[in-house]
């Protein structure tokens, strides 16, 4: 059967939603945001999604018939079935979202997924993962996410959890509590918010050590990278012990799922290529020997990883 001419490519966030308008060969021909109206339990959530499809194949002159998928990642844990288990950020509770989407696009093509393995998924497409069919994306943001792409395909596991890559457990007697409610995930170290807590530990514990991250009122991973590159050393070895617990951490990861490439995204790999440096020195000293040699690579795609991946779901 021919594929049709168009697709979509939608990521819901808490704030906005990210829609994308592809052609069935994988070009991005426009991108556009709207608000994600999250009051009475997100019910406007997929009939405001549904209608800016429809306005938008409206100015080309076309219609769903011309559609051959929309594709939807949504933040939070995704069944096979399309059954969302719960979305804190859009107040949805257990809803399948699939089924209800069709029901609003008269029978199109739908798949869904969890956003941060749909985000994989655009990166082994048209990202730093491209070429390549398996792949893992560590994404470090506020949080840590990522994801788990298996020849080709995203890898969601049997309760929609594979790619949960930030919990991780790295250190036993962690006292803090993560977000998941366990101590010691990987998150707690290696995200924006981790770095930056680890600084604050550091310079409360070496108040004598010169450094000029001690000038600055509230610091950020961004500072303490930044501060790196000018040849702080305080700053240096922060960087240093957050590349060696992501390089642990990966290399536990891939002794797993043995990717040909990982993909390192989110806000913290704007530190570019000292980041990739640091994860690779202690990633090959920790490496299963089969391992080592797995390339390590910056995501390409920034904010738009999202709707490639959705759209990519329903251009198989």
């Amino acid at each position: 059967m021919e594929t049709k001419p168009y697709a979509f490519g939608i990521d819901i966030g808490g704030t906005t939603v990210k829609c994308g308008f592809f052609k069935s060969d994988g070009t991005l021909m426009d991108k556009w945001e709207i608000p994600t109206r999250t009051e009475n339990n997100g019910e406007a959530i997929l009939p405001d999604i549904a209608d800016s499809i429809k306005r938008k194949l409206a100015d080309q002159g076309a219609s769903l018939d011309d559609v051959e998928g929309v594709g939807v990642g949504v933040p939070g844990p995704v069944l096979g079935d399309g059954t969302v288990n719960g979305c804190i950020n859009l107040n949805w509770g257990v809803v399948n979202i699939k089924q209800k989407f069709l029901n609003l696009l008269d029978g199109v093509k739908v798949e869904v997924g969890n956003d941060a393995n749909v985000a994989a998924l655009g990166e082994q497409w048209h990202g730093g993962g491209e070429g390549h069919k398996n792949v893992v994306m560590i994404t470090l943001g506020t949080g840590v996410g990522g994801g788990i792409i298996i020849n080709g395909r995203i890898y969601s596991g049997a309760h929609g959890a594979a790619g949960e890559l930030g919990h991780i457990m790295m250190v036993e007697d962690e006292t803090e509590t993560c977000g998941c409610g366990k101590k010691g995930c990987i998150e707690q170290y290696a995200s924006a918010r981790g770095i930056a807590r680890k600084a604050r530990k550091v310079l409360a514990a070496e108040k004598d050590k010169v450094s000029t991250l001690h000038k600055i009122h509230a610091v950020t991973s961004k500072h303490v990278f930044d501060e790196a590159k000018e040849g702080d050393q305080l700053a240096l070895s922060l960087v240093d012990w957050t590349g060696k617990m992501l390089g642990k951490a990966l290399s536990q990861i891939t002794v797993v799922v043995d990717p040909e490439v990982i993909v390192i995204g989110g806000g913290v790999s704007k530190a570019g290529k000292m980041l990739i440096d640091v994860i690779e020195k202690y990633y090959r000293k920790y490496a299963f020997y089969a391992c080592k040699d797995t390339e390590i690579r910056l995501a390409r795609l920034g904010n738009d990883a999202g709707i490639y991946g959705a759209a990519r779901m329903v251009l198989f």
